[in-house]
């Protein structure tokens, strides 16, 4: 039980987001006010807020927030706040490597950067949700936020018709998210995770046959969220039709919060059920992976490439979901290791299409791309290392991140799927190299552009420089945690589950 003066000093990190979105939001009418300001006013509130998270982190013991008047509904313990982390620096880099993308669009005001805050504090709901009805909240704060982010350039009818189908296609697998926690709440009477968790653990998969049903239902809205195969139709269109902040934010940003409900109610809630689950997740995780490899490999635009290949990241997570319930004791590290690879190599990609784009640059097909290296050789090495860590290239964190996932698998003795997410993994060579191709080896004869160096590259450099990091090891840098100390705090992470 926590103390009253101690529930309010956990909840702050929270309560600084909310805060600074509704101070953007008030802002947003002053004249006065340029985009830098509210980019900064955003980033401002976001770092407040992260310095606290991580002097958290490891120092509060698990418990529920105001738990005499809500009772078991907000959870805090180290998994929630490694979330929070990731989450609130997710948006940090969304809006510092984006920033010249901003001013160079004028449909962007304060209004934006409200509401990605809004879907942070979303976000941050939702990995603390210790209740179904709390996550449905939480989730549908985030979602509704993104819903209007995607089609925020109100004058382009590609971004308004992407807004449209991810709206109507996301309320609709919502509603099966409620749906599921109905049927849950008339068998158990609650819908705590615990209460859940100890009513199907005390009765046989017969008396459980509504609480399968319903849990299955709150599976599919987290396979639509996650963009898994047959529930990705939306990925590519909405992808596409959002300006590059957004794409990047939910290709990256979002994908964590929805890990983070997904494996807090796999490991807690459902536990039991997953010999029912297996079979199913397995054929889901095979057609994702293969369902978006071939998107990814028919696509001419880069946009829509990395859109396509994002569901095949999600098959590969999918693999150490199915794991977990084999019995894999590395799947759920590696999941969260592999969200920030895969963050760290999307951030980079979207960063330098965004960067290249600001200038006034169309680059987004294979054929845009012919002599980027003339013209900009040091942005084609980097795009080149991102590139390389999407694919799994050894010495990148993606090669690591593939290499834990696929132990989880060998672990758990899925050799089908690591097999197959193998051959995925070589077949994404073709449309991730296809690019670095095209920058070194096709010149292009129109004239150069050149393009300037601002903030934004610079935070380029450093995404690059990290991924270098991640898959070689910080033996030369002792203050800053290695590949296998991610590891680490992430089971330390997940021990506090329990």
């Amino acid at each position: 039980m926590f103390a009253l003066i101690e529930q309010f000093y956990i909840i702050l990190p929270m309560t600084i987001v909310l805060i600074g979105a509704f101070t953007l939001m008030i802002l947003s009418h002053n004249k006065s006010f340029e985009l830098k300001h509210f980019n900064l006013v955003a980033v401002l509130f976001l770092t407040i807020a992260l310095a606290i998270v991580m002097i958290q982190f490891g120092n509060i013991p698990k418990g529920y927030l105001f738990e005499d008047i809500i009772g078991k509904v907000f959870i805090v313990d180290d998994f929630a706040l490694l979330f929070d982390i990731m989450s609130i620096t997710g948006v940090i880099l969304t809006l510092l490597i984006n920033t010249d993308y901003f001013h160079s669009r004028s449909y962007f005001n304060g209004e934006y950067f409200a509401l990605l805050l809004f879907s942070l504090f979303g976000m941050i709901l939702l990995a603390h949700a210790h209740e179904l009805v709390t996550a449905f909240i939480g989730l549908e704060i985030a979602s509704l936020s993104i819903y209007a982010l995607v089609g925020y350039h109100k004058n382009n009818h590609v971004s308004s018709e992407a807004m449209m189908k991810y709206l109507v296609l996301g309320s609709m697998t919502g509603a099966f998210f409620i749906l599921g926690t109905a049927l849950i709440y008339g068998v158990v009477g609650s819908t705590t995770l615990n209460d859940i968790a100890t009513y199907t653990n005390g009765h046989n998969n017969e008396e459980s046959i509504l609480i399968i049903v319903g849990a299955t239902l709150i599976m599919v809205t987290i396979l639509f969220k996650i963009g898994a195969v047959p529930f990705h139709g939306w990925v590519i269109d909405v992808y596409e039709g959002s300006p590059f902040p957004i794409t990047m934010f939910m290709a990256s940003t979002f994908k964590i919060a929805i890990f983070a409900i997904a494996l807090r109610l796999y490991l807690i809630d459902f536990v039991s059920l997953h010999g029912q689950w297996n079979f199913i997740l397995q054929t889901i995780t095979i057609l994702t992976l293969l369902g978006g490899s071939w998107l990814a490999i028919t696509q001419s635009s880069i946009k829509r490439m990395l859109a396509g290949s994002s569901i095949v990241h999600g098959g590969y997570m999918l693999i150490a979901i199915t794991s977990v319930g084999a019995g894999s004791q590395i799947a759920v590290p590696a999941i969260m290791f592999y969200l920030i690879a895969y963050f760290l190599s999307a951030v980079g990609a979207f960063g330098i299409l965004s960067y290249i784009s600001a200038s006034g640059i169309k680059q987004l097909t294979y054929e845009d791309f012919k002599g980027f290296s003339e013209r900009r050789p040091y942005l084609a090495i980097f795009m080149s290392i991102f590139m390389l860590s999407l694919a799994g290239f050894p010495s990148t964190i993606g090669f690591l991140g593939k290499f834990y996932i696929f132990t989880a698998g060998v672990e758990s003795e899925q050799f089908l799927l690591v097999g197959l997410g193998i051959t995925t993994a070589f077949i994404s060579i073709y449309y991730y190299f296809k690019l670095i191709a095209m920058m070194y080896f096709y010149p292009k004869n129109e004239p150069q552009t050149p393009i300037r160096y601002t903030f934004s590259s610079a935070l380029i450099v450093l995404m690059a420089i990290l991924i270098i990091w991640g898959g070689i090891g910080s033996s030369l840098i002792p203050f800053i945690p290695s590949a296998d100390a991610l590891i680490d705090i992430a089971k330390g992470a997940i021990n506090s589950i329990g």
